[in-house]
């Protein structure tokens, strides 16, 4: 099981935001950001961000840092390593599983990540027999996208997606943001998506929509 940082804000939650981080940073990278997205009438929530697994990353020189999968190339129908994205969405299913254990089915678990962290979240989503909440997948893209819709479930395919982009982003580049949410759109995934003028970041204006969008999932 993943190591993870855990922030509830109310007793015996009720929901679950299992937030992945982006290449290189590490679960406390988005926990500050829970002050600013929860309302005060929203039910209790346990957000939990894991920690990914050190591993070598190509792209980078070799070098050891945490990362959902290695980066190989820049260009993208070689960009994801696919034995490290199968093996972090069986990480993601471990810890989903963890939550139903505590008390929260899938269906109250919504799944969220920047860019390598999206890209998880959009493929272990997708491939769930069990549909969950939402997904909100952060300047981030689809990986494996050619194998994706043969392995998509109904579940998968009926989960909310939110999708932000930022239009200046230099390392998830916009046009591959579009292509995913073109490709997840042709599946029939609904999905909302955003633009901002902002580069491979979070900004306010995120965080706003972001806010709006959860509310619907935790009241709807």
């Amino acid at each position: 099981m993943l190591q993870t940082v855990e922030r509830q804000t109310g007793a015996d939650p009720r929901w679950c935001v299992l937030w992945l981080h982006g290449l290189g940073a590490d679960g406390n990278d988005f926990a500050p950001i829970v002050p600013q997205l929860v309302r005060p009438d929203w039910p209790a929530i346990r957000f939990v961000f894991p920690h990914a697994p050190l591993r070598q990353v190509t792209i980078n020189g070799g070098m050891r840092m945490r990362a959902w999968y290695d980066i190989r190339s820049l260009s993208i129908d070689q960009r994801a390593d696919e034995q490290g994205v199968r093996e972090s969405m069986a990480q993601v299913e471990a810890l989903i599983a963890r939550e139903g254990e505590r008390g929260i089915p899938p269906a109250r678990v919504i799944l969220a990540g920047f860019s390598q962290g999206g890209a998880i979240a959009l493929s272990a989503a997708l491939r769930r027999e069990q549909a969950l909440a939402g997904v909100m997948a952060l300047s981030t893209y689809l990986p494996m996208a050619a194998q994706t819709p043969s392995e998509a479930t109904a579940g998968g395919c009926g989960t909310p997606v939110f999708m932000a982009h930022g239009l200046l982003d230099p390392v998830v580049m916009l046009d591959l943001g579009e292509r995913s949410r073109d490709a997840l759109r042709a599946m029939g995934v609904p999905v909302e998506w955003h633009t901002y003028p902002m580069p491979h970041a979070v900004c306010p204006d995120e965080i706003n929509d972001i806010r709006h969008w959860l509310d619907q999932r935790l009241h709807g």
